[in-house]
């Protein structure tokens, strides 16, 4: 059997001092003690602040998807997905600009702006896009559904 890392073999004495932070191995420990926060994972508000202040951008994209979802359900489809979308492109643009976001900090900050701002594009897209009667037409992608189609 093997040691874990961190450990000392069998017989022999842990290292006191700076020395005892060195790993032994370069393996991963088999249990996982600790996780790292994502960056920018911090309150966005005092911690004197209460639990919705100081997650304020996560609350603000919720509020609007749900709000969208709303609209949605009330028959307005178009306008409903394009606020839901719209919302995730206000998601993107909040892990960009703030130091701190809270719980809207999932991933990396690069990560969290791709994921967003895709998604949330890609909605807006399409919604404008749907039929019938389509606020936006893309004349190219006529073609390439019949070619695939055929």
């Amino acid at each position: 059997m093997t040691a874990e890392a961190g450990e000392p073999a069998a017989g022999k004495q842990r290292p006191s001092g700076p020395a005892r932070l060195v790993r032994a191995s370069r393996r991963f420990p088999l249990i996982t003690r600790d996780t790292a926060r994502p960056e920018g994972g911090g309150r966005a508000a005092p911690g004197a602040a209460s639990a919705p202040a100081r997650q304020w951008p996560l609350l603000a994209v919720m509020g609007g998807v749900g709000l969208g979802l709303l609209i949605v359900a009330l028959d307005a489809f178009r306008a409903g997905t394009v606020l839901i979308g719209l919302a995730l492109l206000a998601g993107a643009f909040l892990r960009w600009a703030l130091p701190e976001v809270g719980m809207l900090a999932v991933r990396s900050r690069f990560t969290d702006m791709l994921t967003y701002g895709l998604l949330g594009a890609a909605i807006v897209l399409l919604s404008l896009m749907a039929q019938p009667d389509p606020w936006v037409s893309i004349p190219f992608l006529d073609d390439v559904v019949h070619f695939t189609v055929r």
